[in-house]
């Protein structure tokens, strides 16, 4: 209640405010405030998403009754939901989009590292390759060299033998 008496005006808010280790997340939108409390660990973006997620799916399920409703008039119905969502934005790594988004360019980041390194080696064995060619077309050359000096030395040994009977 002493939180809920610190809220200035009538107008669309989110505040926080800290009592202790826990801080107060507050959010009024279209007259309705949904307010929870956090350790000082989960920031802002957090428990403002989960207070979101709550006054839409209040709103979606009660509609304009809202505005008449008795105070925890509705409690019963909708404590199942909010205790599904505080489990959710509790532990869900997926709760945080930033965090899940952080997560998959880490994922994309490590592929493309594999990626480079498979390239690298590629590089490294064309490279290889390339040298094995060269020592190829080395050696091409000398045993084009060689044989013509020996077609040559047999055809001279051909002659000789030709004038020799």
């Amino acid at each position: 209640r002493q939180i809920l008496d610190k809220i200035p005006g009538d107008n669309d808010i989110n505040v926080s405010y800290s009592q202790d280790r826990y801080i107060f997340h507050v959010k009024r939108t279209d007259g309705l405030t949904v307010l929870c409390m956090a350790d000082e660990s989960a920031g802002r973006r957090i428990p403002f998403a989960f207070l979101e997620d709550i006054h839409q799916r209040f709103v979606r399920t009660y509609g304009r009754a809202i505005f008449s409703a008795l105070p925890y008039g509705m409690n019963d119905e909708f404590s199942r939901v909010l205790s599904q969502q505080m489990e959710y934005y509790s532990s869900d790594p997926n709760a945080d989009r930033i965090n899940r988004l952080k997560g998959e360019m880490g994922q994309v980041r490590n592929v493309m590292i594999e990626n480079i390194d498979k390239v690298l080696e590629r590089g490294d064995r064309l490279e290889l390759l390339v040298d094995k060619t060269a020592n190829m077309q080395g050696n091409t050359f000398r045993f084009r060299k060689q044989t013509r000096r020996l077609r040559n030395t047999v055809w001279w040994r051909n002659v000789k033998l030709t004038y020799a009977f």
